[in-house]
């Protein structure tokens, strides 16, 4: 969104000390609410006094002065909370467009999105950015859009749609729609001083914009450094361990959503401090539309983390006034005079359904839908036609070998990834996949036309079918799951036919299918749709699956490919280790008749 107006301008300055005063009217008045103070951490009844996009005053309801307004909103028995705002976050992994992301999500109280666009990026270079450009300016909600530092996320070991280096980064970062370098995920790469990434994290720090992280693993003399190197946050938390260790490290943590196993120990951990840290900020990070349909976004986050037992006003203030100081952003984040009016109306503070939600001191039920260009098709062509993959067969999903056995390198467990090795039979010129283990395979999106590169991993859990997917991080090539070359050739040829998308085969027959034409990743229709769509996948998975939570599940599989990572991951070229710089182009190491 473009701000409608500067909250320093002297004629709205002037014509709200005057209403402050009571001797001009507001232009709306929110009477009868009781405030969630996020500086006290108190409950207190007041009334807000609002004046275009700023807050005139809020003062005690039984005033002495005359106040009056244009609008009255009536408040009684609500709560009312500054606008949340969503520190980290990704609209590609709901898989609908920004505008339909900003319908969905502004109305239950998320006025603010700290967006890293790199999925976008990773597909389709700057042309990706700027569709991102264009769609924060035209949304209703207030996108932050970050500088994507990872693209590719492993130069070298992985090939995508883009290349940003240090000059297209001082490029970007020189813009004043850009708030900062969006997660620095080649952990390595810094640590080994990379002079690529030395570089990018120089050019934000020269720029003297936030320079964000993805540091999920780091401890001791590895974490020192990462923090010395200039970066700023952190979501990649693994423990409530881990979250201390980081909060004491002294980054901004954006404790995410999307792993809501890991949020019991970080609200126990958060309980034993005697006061609540300044620097603890909430993030989705990555939301699948069937879940922000339900259960929505950064409210859900806040919601969660109350029933698991933190304090509804330490949860608001993490989300509101704390993400607010850490963005340098002080009209936000707090309901007081001087300040921008985002406010939420919570009907209470245990399910956080907001009943009114004002942007800017508008009312977002009466705001006028958001411009929007994404269905000119003459528009954005490289996202539009991102997927150049030639026809499959189900030989190209074979590894080959000689003999009848060979030694393999495998890769052993989903997240946490190791190195495995094991001896399999080999017929007719092929590894044969051993019943407790299954394939994955990646295929080039970009126009190389090569072959599958392939690879077995342990414990995967039992599988009868195929997935397939181009939403595999960061990449974002066509990437697959399963049993059977013949099925994986069918799953990898359905999402040719889509130009992107997921599918899910089994025994020779397409069980479920979800097109994804806009870069692989999205769609343009509304979010209902997208969301009914995606349960089909979710349904035919689980006929295919079973799964074993919390690491063996559906969302482990978006993930594999992320090469950045510690352990061995497989990417278009072979089987990679960015630690440790190895790569396989096979996983055959040798013939062992």
């Amino acid at each position: 969104m473009i701000e409608p107006n500067d909250l320093n301008d002297p004629a709205l300055r002037s014509r709200a000390i005057a209403a402050a005063q009571g001797q001009e009217p507001f232009d709306v008045l929110i009477s009868g609410g009781v405030i969630v103070d996020m500086v006290t951490l108190r409950l207190r009844h007041a009334d807000v006094g609002i004046v275009g996009p700023l807050i005139a005053s809020v003062h005690a309801p039984e005033s002495d002065v005359a106040y009056s307004a244009k609008v009255t909103i009536d408040a009684s028995g609500n709560y009312l909370s500054p606008g949340l705002i969503d520190m980290h976050m990704h609209v590609e992994s709901s898989m609908i467009m920004p505008d339909e992301y900003s319908r969905a999500i502004l109305p239950r109280g998320v006025t603010t999105a700290v967006w890293d666009p790199h999925e976008l990026a990773n597909v389709a270079g700057l042309e990706g950015m700027e569709f991102a450009f264009e769609a924060a300016r035209s949304s209703a909600m207030r996108f932050l859009v970050l500088a994507p530092s990872c693209v590719p996320s492993a130069p070298g070991f992985e090939t995508t749609g883009g290349n940003f280096d240090e000059r297209v980064m001082s490029d970007l970062l020189a813009r004043q729609d850009i708030n900062g370098v969006a997660e620095v995920m080649s952990m390595q790469s810094v640590l080994d001083r990379s002079p690529r990434m030395s570089g990018i994290v120089q050019a934000g720090l020269t720029a003297q914009k936030r320079v964000c992280g993805h540091a999920r693993g780091l401890e001791g003399a590895a974490l020192q450094g990462y923090v010395t190197s200039g970066i700023q946050t952190d979501h990649e938390l693994t423990s409530g361990e881990d979250l201390l260790n980081k909060l004491q490290a002294g980054l901004t943590i954006e404790m995410r959503g999307s792993h809501d196993h890991l949020l019991p120990q970080f609200v126990e951990a958060l309980n034993t401090l005697d006061t609540f840290p300044q620097t603890l900020t909430l993030c989705t990070d990555d939301v699948f539309p069937n879940d922000l349909h339900k259960a929505g976004g950064l409210d859900d986050v806040v919601r969660r983390l109350v029933r698991y037992g933190l304090s509804p006003l330490k949860a608001l203030q993490a989300a509101t006034l704390n993400a607010a100081t850490q963005l340098g952003r002080r009209d936000l984040g707090l309901i007081a005079p001087g300040r921008r009016a985002d406010i939420v109306m919570f009907h209470d503070l245990k399910e956080f359904a907001a009943k009114t939600v004002l942007l800017n001191g508008q009312d977002i039920s009466h705001l006028p839908d958001a411009p929007t260009e994404t269905n000119d098709e003459k528009r954005h062509l490289k996202l539009r036609n991102s997927f150049d993959v030639s026809a499959l067969q189900a030989s190209d999903f074979k590894i080959k070998a000689e003999g009848t056995s060979a030694k393999i390198a495998t890769i052993k467990r989903p997240r946490f990834t190791e190195w495995g090795q094991r001896k399999v039979s080999v017929f007719d010129g092929a590894v044969v996949c051993p019943d407790d283990m299954i394939q994955m395979a990646i295929v080039n999106r970009f126009g190389a036309h090569q072959p599958p590169r392939l690879a077995l991993l342990e414990e995967w859990g039992t599988w009868r079918g195929v997935f397939a997917t181009t939403v595999s991080h960061d990449s974002h090539n066509l990437t697959l799951f399963g049993k059977g070359s013949a099925d994986m050739a069918l799953a990898a040829n359905t999402i040719r036919a889509m130009g992107g998308g997921l599918a899910v085969v089994s025994d020779g027959a397409v069980l479920a299918k979800m097109p994804l034409p806009f870069g692989g990743l999205m769609q343009e229709n509304d979010l209902a749709t997208v969301a009914d769509d995606f349960d089909g996948i979710i349904a035919a998975m689980n006929k295919i699956v079973d799964w074993q939570p919390p690491y063996l599940v559906f969302k482990a599989c978006f993930g594999a490919s992320l090469v950045c990572n510690a352990g061995p991951h497989l990417s278009d070229i072979g089987i990679v280790d960015t630690f440790s710089g190895k790569t396989l182009p096979t996983p055959v190491l040798e013939f062992t008749d």
